[in-house]
């Protein structure tokens, strides 16, 4: 996260709008989750898109480097943003996401990266967990895979 981090160098924590990518992986009726270590909740593989990286390659980075999945197919989904795309991590920092969301196709076994996550696994589509991230849970809204 280069870019974000060296852009709140510069205007602490005030309200930033961030473009990222996220990704959503199923395997049949599941649902690809990560674990964050900052909040402890589970969320889409994401992250803020760097300097002269695709919305798409964001999202194929994001899911190596969170989950250590390869994708091998890529489709957009959704642009998320507006209401209810707004998120301050644990550390204050504030932002208000632009979120393109892709629907990746993967090849390798989920695990997480001790870093960022603790956790990446395969939920049924019916049994995700409560404690999903905000953002997570609007995109999820967005496209129709929760009420």
């Amino acid at each position: 996260m280069g870019y974000v981090r060296d852009l709140r160098q510069k205007v602490g924590q005030e309200p930033l709008i961030v473009v990222g990518s996220a990704a959503v992986v199923r395997r049949h009726q599941q649902l690809l989750l990560i674990k964050r270590t900052d909040n402890l909740l589970w969320g889409l593989p994401a992250g803020s898109k760097e300097l002269n990286e695709s919305a798409e390659d964001t999202a194929r980075r994001e899911l190596r480097e969170e989950a250590g999945l390869i994708a091998t197919d890529a489709k957009l989904m959704t642009v998320a943003s507006g209401s209810g795309m707004q998120y301050t991590y644990p550390n204050g920092d504030s932002i208000d996401s632009v979120t393109v969301v892709y629907a990746l196709t993967v090849t390798g076994e989920a695990q997480p990266d001790n870093i960022e996550t603790s956790s990446a696994k395969f939920f049924d589509l019916q049994q995700l967990p409560e404690n999903l991230t905000p953002l997570t849970r609007q995109i999820l809204q967005e496209i129709s895979l929760i009420n």
